[in-house]
């Protein structure tokens, strides 16, 4: 059993504000169910292909949603997952990258070569060329599609960009976090670029706007031009609420009572996105497409708990492979769904989008190979059974192996060492180094530094490296089985090595010099041309590098002036 010290507060004093309070299957907090007589009766007919709007947020916290029961004012998400089906039993990956791949493609990322850590700025690196991507089916369906937002699945070539990957049109940033306003970008010092991109143009007559803001005006802009007579795909896919923490100033005088300023920021944030998500669910209406409309909502990882975001009463954070890093938000609203107004608990991954929303747009799965996600229609719908019974959270052999794993602690199967999750039913099954590993409520109490915040801080776990939960029963992952069920920890290892052998070499390059932004006019982009390799040879510097290296200091001269200016006109705190 594990041994637990609290830090900063006691238990009983955190009890009295009533975080241990939450319970899992609370009806008032998670589950509503429906008193309407006619609730069940069945929708309109699909008569024609739905219009599906797919909402992504970054690093949006399990508890920061109303529902869930947090401080943090969401109206509009709660209405629209009220009066829709909630998923209560949702997953996602824990870090941006992997969750959007999964998404676009339908494939756990061992089977991209997607499976460590993130696409960064300089690598030579995009989602693998060969795959057929969601919106390209739902091209083939004879949709419109088009992206608003964060892509940050490679830009290195053209071929990699979101025009060249399924989307019409596209709107938003390529890496992984830019100012909200100034749209700047540093991936380390002194390599910093502009990054916000109209089709594939970089936009400067944009900077100065603030994105959610700039996101959903473009949304709205999509469905005034288009017609609702057509099918129509938007993956909007926000910026917020990823650092840097920055929101208009009314929105943080809201939350002016909150002790912790990142959690004051971060709500504020929170609540700008739901009126955001306000917007345009009224531009649906507004332009004639609501009745014909599914809106999926998605979190893309757990929240970060020292930027103000909060998994509670969820075990760990953003970058773990527990709970609060890989259960997301989730929620379906839809005038179509037979069975409105429910909680649904049926086990749903974000691999499931690709095949869920290829059957709605009513195209054609039969050549696509390989699929490890499911169509959940039928579950989320009509609250049948979901033909989803096990999730591979991830296989990381890349990740720093954990000190007192082995083989032996494997059965001889499995080495401990390297990080690997996977769920099977109600068992979930961690190996490895799984992350950072505290329970931590939501930073309401103190202003104090990160570390200070934890309710609850595992002593025993550094010399672990398996660990066994009944998720069903054990939600918040506090009591470890490895050691009383031995035979469901084989069982599961044995899933583990099924998986490895099905999985390709890691794509992760070394970072290329030539991607640096003073190379392409001060923004990140595509540098590399058609003919290059996906591994470029560093070691000496391009020589188009060398040409433009007297043009410096002009160029951030320039960039200094642009940025100053773009504060002054946006008022930002």
């Amino acid at each position: 059993m594990a041994v637990y010290a609290l830090t900063g507060f006691s238990l009983v004093s955190l009890l009295s504000f009533g975080y241990l309070s939450w319970d899992w299957m609370k009806p008032s907090l998670v589950a509503d169910v429906a008193t309407d007589p006619m609730e069940k009766s069945l929708p309109p007919t699909f008569t024609r292909p739905p219009h599906i709007i797919f909402i992504l947020t970054d690093d949006q916290g399990y508890h920061d949603i109303g529902y869930h029961g947090s401080d943090i004012q969401t109206p509009t998400l709660d209405r629209l997952a009220a009066e829709g089906v909630k998923l209560e039993n949702y997953y996602i990956q824990p870090i941006c990258t992997p969750s959007r791949s999964q998404l676009i493609t339908g494939r756990y990322q061992i089977h991209t070569g997607l499976q460590h850590s993130i696409i960064r700025p300089r690598q030579p690196n995009c989602l693998p060329l060969d795959q057929v991507t969601l919106p390209q089916k739902l091209q083939e369906a004879g949709y419109s599609t088009h992206m608003v937002g964060k892509w940050h699945l490679g830009f290195y070539k053209k071929e990699c960009l979101p025009t060249r990957r399924g989307f019409d049109t596209f709107l938003g940033s390529l890496t992984g976090n830019v100012d909200y306003y100034t749209y700047d970008n540093c991936d380390g010092p002194g390599v910093c670029g502009y990054d916000l991109h109209e089709g594939e143009d970089v936009a400067w007559d944009q900077s100065g706007k603030y994105s959610t803001f700039l996101y959903a005006q473009r949304v709205s802009k999509i469905l005034a031009s288009h017609s609702p007579k057509e099918p129509i795909f938007i993956y909007v896919a926000f910026q917020a609420v990823h650092t840097p923490l920055q929101s208009p100033k009314e929105y943080i005088y809201r939350y002016r009572s909150m002790g912790n300023v990142a959690r004051r920021k971060y709500a504020a944030m929170v609540t700008c996105m739901d009126e955001a998500v306000k917007n345009i669910t009224w531009a649906l209406k507004k332009y004639g497409y609501y009745d014909n409309s599914v809106i999926v909502f998605s979190t893309d990882n757990g929240g970060q708990t020292f930027s103000g975001g909060s998994n509670w009463p969820l075990r760990g954070r953003k970058g773990t492979y527990w709970e609060g890093g890989v259960r997301g938000i989730g929620f379906v609203h839809s005038p179509l769904i037979k069975r409105k107004r429910r909680t649904s608990w049926a086990l749903v991954h974000i691999t499931d989008w690709y095949p869920t929303l290829v059957s709605l747009a009513r195209g054609n799965l039969s050549n696509v190979q390989g699929l490890d996600g499911y169509n959940v229609w039928p579950a989320i719908s009509e609250g049948k059974e979901s033909p989803r019974t096990e999730i591979l959270h991830n296989i990381d052999p890349l990740y720093n192996h954990a000190k007192y794993g082995s083989l032996e602690d494997g059965f001889g199967i499995w080495n401990t060492a390297v990080q690997a999750s996977i769920r099977v039913g109600e068992w979930k099954l961690l190996t490895g180094d799984p992350g950072y590993s505290d329970w931590i409520p939501p930073q309401t109490l103190t202003n104090f530094p990160g570390s200070w915040w934890n309710l609850e801080r595992l002593t025993d776990g550094l010399r672990k490296s398996v660990w066994l939960f009944n998720i069903t029963a054990d939600p918040y992952e506090r009591y470890d089985l490895s050691e009383q069920r031995p035979d469901v920890v084989r069982t599961l290892l044995m899933r583990l090595v099924h998986y490895n052998r099905t999985a390709i070499p890691v794509r992760y390059p070394a970072e290329n010099p030539r991607a640096h932004p003073d190379f392409n006019g001060g923004a990140w982009g595509p540098w590399a041309s058609e003919d290059d390799g996906e591994e470029w040879e560093g070691g000496r510097e391009p020589l188009k590098s060398r040409n433009k290296k007297k043009k410096c200091k002009i160029c951030k001269l320039r960039s200094f002036f642009r940025k100053l200016n773009t504060r002054l006109m946006s008022n930002r705190i």
